[in-house]
């Protein structure tokens, strides 16, 4: 057996967990035979999810039944203690015992528990939470869309670098190109923080990416740009803005095609095309978000998502560790 991937899982936190979380792993597993699972949750339970569905050889269950509640607030969270499942998964990848930690659980008290346990990467003065977004040629790079409010010119410098690393990590021999999401295209356009980045960015060229200047927000999903950056402020409202959007078309689009006899007439013979679209949409294909930054990688599946959500966030894991996404920050940054 080649060496496997080792990914420390929290089962403990999210909706529907541990069941959903395990049968993510399940389903996962059933495609990729290349991950060790090291589970931190109630053995009991998860044994009885688990047992005769994968090989022993393929995973550990650590018991604790503490966990940090989806209402704690970060703070709150972090004092429930260090046996909590957040914790230990997060200790496991800390002490080298696993290679990268995932979590469906609180998205606050785990970026404070992942800054309490690991350092940060020489150089980077503050993590971001990076995610993947569809656009019409592939994929972007998204950071940040929350982790930090306010950013100086030096932290979105950072965030350039570490988006481009994260986007060859996870598409090796891809050359980003990299933007700063701004109120206009223009040079000029922009609060001071943004212009003092820009020049940054212009004047330190870099063979791991191309600088592409400024991206408006009506451009995101155009493709041209493969790593966007912003302020945690700016790109969280855009990150909602975008998943509203998407949730209106779809909601619009099943009553245009449901409404009346001639709809779902339309409806049936589009099938095909219907279901390719509803698949690009699907918010399930895009799950897992990176906390970027620190010296061991941290991903955050989405506490609502379902098993094949979290199934595909264990994919992020998987192709971030073999990307060398450490490594690649530490080189550039």
């Amino acid at each position: 057996m080649s060496e496997l991937i080792k990914i420390a899982v929290d089962a403990m936190g999210g909706d529907g967990s541990p069941k959903k979380i395990i049968d993510g792993i399940i389903h996962n597993h059933q495609s990729n035979k290349k991950n060790f699972f090291k589970i931190f949750g109630d053995k009991q339970k998860i044994s009885k999810l688990i047992k005769n569905k994968i090989s022993n050889d393929f995973y550990e269950i650590i018991h604790t039944e503490n966990k940090v509640e989806s209402t704690d607030s970060p703070l709150e969270g972090a004092k429930r203690g260090k046996d909590t499942s957040m914790w230990l998964a997060i200790q496991s990848v800390k002490q080298k015992e696993t290679d990268i930690v995932i979590s469906a659980g609180n998205t606050g008290a785990l970026l404070v528990v992942s800054k309490l346990n690991l350092k940060m990467i020489e150089n980077i003065d503050k993590p971001a939470l990076s995610a993947l977004w569809p656009n019409k040629k592939g994929m972007s790079v998204v950071l940040d869309l929350g982790a930090n409010i306010e950013c100086s010119s030096k932290n979105l410098f950072d965030f350039s670098i570490m988006g481009a690393s994260l986007f060859t990590s996870l598409y090796p021999g891809e050359k980003p190109n990299v933007a700063l999401l701004n109120i206009g295209s223009e040079e000029l356009k922009g609060n001071e923080i943004i212009k003092e980045t820009y020049q940054i960015l212009h004047e330190k060229k870099s063979v791991n990416y191309n600088f592409a200047g400024y991206i408006e927000g009506n451009q995101l999903m155009n493709g041209d740009v493969n790593v966007i950056v912003s302020d945690g402020f700016t790109g969280n409202v855009a990150l909602k803005t975008a998943e509203g959007t998407a949730n209106f078309i779809t909601s619009e689009l099943k009553k245009a095609m449901t409404g009346s006899i001639l709809g779902k007439i339309s409806s049936f013979l589009n099938i095909v095309n219907l279901k390719k679209f509803k698949k690009r949409l699907d918010p399930r294909l895009y799950n897992g978000a990176i906390f970027i930054g620190l010296d061991s990688p941290v991903v955050k599946s989405h506490g609502g998502t379902d098993f094949i959500g979290f199934s595909n966030s264990l994919d992020v894991c998987h192709r971030i560790v073999k990307g060398n996404l450490i490594e690649k920050i530490k080189h550039n940054i």
